[in-house]
């Protein structure tokens, strides 16, 4: 039985994308030893963003990204359930939404510490490269606000906030994990 290309990216987005992978460490993610380094909030962060797993946006030309991974603690390197992440990004245009939530929602670990969130490929906008920006924060522990980055995009960015898109197509993916 021969599978072919398209079955085989079908079933990839039928099982969740963490599952594929047991660990950081398979996908050359950063080490539990190095809490996700922060980066700049920029000047559009709103407070209040809805729990929204999907920021897909029908309208849009761009690009449909999924970007998913899993969530330690630096303690222990233990998958942290139930923390949320805030993401905020431009829209196609490069401009951000001030007036509603486009663009900007929480998604929400599960009890195996993954998170997963669908929105459209942000372009790069105003001299400033493509990114996506992101807030979090373990129970009791300091606010982590920082940003991801695309390879040849990331203008002097910490290494580790480079993400790796899988191929164009429909949908890209990233796997990202954070450490708090």
């Amino acid at each position: 039985m021969t599978i072919s290309r398209r079955t085989l990216v079908l079933a990839a987005f039928a099982v969740p994308s963490t599952a594929l992978v047991p660990s950081f460490l398979a996908r050359g993610q950063q080490s539990c030893g190095l809490v996700t380094p922060a980066d700049m909030e920029g000047p559009f962060y709103k407070a209040g963003a809805p729990l929204k797993p999907s920021l897909i946006e029908p309208d849009s030309k761009a690009e449909k990204l999924i970007v998913s991974g899993l969530v330690f603690s630096m303690s222990g390197c233990r998958p942290l359930a139930g923390i949320r992440l805030d993401f905020w990004h431009a829209d196609d245009k490069g401009t951000y939404d001030h007036a509603g939530f486009r663009y900007r929602g929480v998604v929400e670990t599960d009890a195996q510490g993954r998170y997963r969130l669908e929105t459209n490929l942000p372009p790069p906008y105003m001299g400033r490269p493509r990114h996506i920006h992101v807030k979090t924060q373990a129970r009791g522990g300091p606010v982590l606000t920082t940003q991801l980055y695309f390879p040849g995009e990331s203008r002097g960015a910490d290494k580790s906030l480079i993400v790796r898109p899988g191929p164009a197509g429909p949908v890209r993916t990233v796997l990202f994990d954070f450490v708090l």
